[in-house]
Formats: C-alpha cells, sequence, structure tokens
C-alpha cells in the first residue's frame, strides 16, 4: 500500500515566490516527479534571484577591495546563506521583493556618493 504524499502551496506567496510558483496549483504531490520537477525549478529560480539581488545588495553597499581569495570566500557564505534563508523564508516572507528594493537604495546611493566624489575633485582642481 503506497501512500502519495502531499505538499500544500500557500496561495498567498509574495508576487515574486508566486510568479515562480505559479504553475504548481494548491498542492505538490511528492510522487509526480512532473510535479516535484516544477516544485524544484521554481525554488531554484526564487533561489537564483534572491542571490542575485543579496550580491547586488553587498556590492552596493558593503564591498571593500579584497583579494581574490577573500572575495571568493565571502561569495560562498552568501551563496549557503541565501540558499537557507530562502528555504525557511522564501515563500513566506517577501525576500526577494526586500532584497530588490535594498539593491536600489544602495546603487542609488552609490551612484551619488560617486558623483559628490567627482564634484569635489572638480572643486579641488579649480581652486588650484
Amino acid at each position: 500500500m503506497l501512500r502519495e504524499t502531499v505538499i500544500q502551496v500557500p496561495d498567498n506567496l509574495w508576487p515574486v515566490a508566486d510568479f515562480f510558483m505559479k504553475d504548481l496549483g494548491g498542492e505538490v504531490n511528492v510522487a509526480d516527479e512532473g510535479e516535484m520537477a516544477l516544485l524544484i525549478r521554481g525554488f531554484m529560480l526564487l533561489y537564483l534571484t534572491v542571490v542575485l539581488f543579496a550580491i547586488l545588495a553587498y556590492k552596493f553597499g558593503f564591498a571593500k577591495k579584497l583579494s581574490p581569495l577573500k572575495s571568493l570566500i565571502i561569495y560562498i557564505l552568501l551563496f549557503i546563506g541565501v540558499f537557507f534563508l530562502t528555504l525557511i523564508f522564501g515563500l513566506n516572507l517577501p525576500l526577494a521583493e526586500s532584497l530588490f528594493i535594498i539593491a536600489v537604495v544602495m546603487g542609488i546611493y552609490r551612484l551619488r556618493l560617486s558623483q559628490e566624489r567627482k564634484q569635489n575633485k572638480q572643486k579641488e582642481k579649480a581652486e588650484r
């Protein structure tokens, strides 16, 4: 006697998670390979989106010039940490949306900072 296991998919997902999980319907039959493939594909796309936004937020807001080995370690830890965050919070909280907003705000901040530095250099050259 085989027992079918069904995973319930919430119907009130946040927009990015909902976009990637829209083909699943209300529940996923674990015994069905097609449905499991859709679930894994949706999760991986959500994970890659969160990784992309996390990398952008890191580069725009916190990245310093590091040696290649240190940068590699940082990115490996980022990939691992974001995997667990996506696994735990990806469907229940607006993780991708929040990281997108953070990346945009940090990008604008970085752009304004570089413009201000250029203006200060130009003023210093004009004063000499």
